[in-house]
């Protein structure tokens, strides 16, 4: 067991926000191996848009409520082509972030290229490198469906960067390390 992790497994929120569909996945890890607990999407499609972020900060919260997790990771958004998406995507981020805030947990946020890097070991990877190698690493009878693949891939990232020093979590590539 690595210093500074609890002899009991770790439970991590993982969310990947979106405006129509959110991602989650909650895993268990010990600083080495991590394990699944249970994921897959919070589904909005055809609610009215301020319908969809109450669902969005309702469901997160009773995942909260039912698995109890200690963290919980999300992505963060780093552009769109589309200001209005963006927009849309920000406040859906708002929910989810809030939800976890109100349950008591700690947040972090990481880049796409970031959560690609610490799961298939290049932060230019398709999502179906990302789906296949999050069914891997977590002993999974299928590819997860891409947003679920993207949570969980966002719960495994932060699971890896709890074993570095906290100044260098989260770097996407050798250009964002700050020693």
């Amino acid at each position: 067991m690595n210093a500074g992790f609890p002899s009991q497994p770790y439970r991590i929120l993982g969310i990947d926000p979106g405006s129509r569909r959110t991602g989650f996945g909650l895993i268990d890890t010990d600083g080495r191996r991590s394990r699944w607990v249970h994921s897959g999407c919070l589904r909005m499609d055809h609610q009215p848009w301020p319908q969809r972020l109450l669902l969005i900060f309702e469901g997160i919260a009773q995942l909260i409520a039912d698995y109890l997790p200690q963290e919980m990771a999300v992505e963060q958004l780093i552009f769109a082509r589309d200001p209005a998406a963006a927009l849309k995507l920000g406040q859906a981020r708002g929910a989810a972030l809030c939800a976890g805030l109100k349950g008591g947990l700690s947040v972090h946020e990481y880049s796409p290229k970031a959560m690609k890097l610490a799961v298939v070991g290049s932060g230019r990877a398709e999502k179906s490198q990302v789906q296949r190698m999050v069914r891997l690493l977590l002993s999974l009878s299928h590819d997860p469906g891409e947003d679920e693949a993207d949570a969980l891939g966002i719960a495994l990232c932060h699971a890896h960067s709890l074993r570095l020093p906290p100044r260098k979590r989260a770097a996407a590539s050798w250009r964002d390390f700050r020693p």
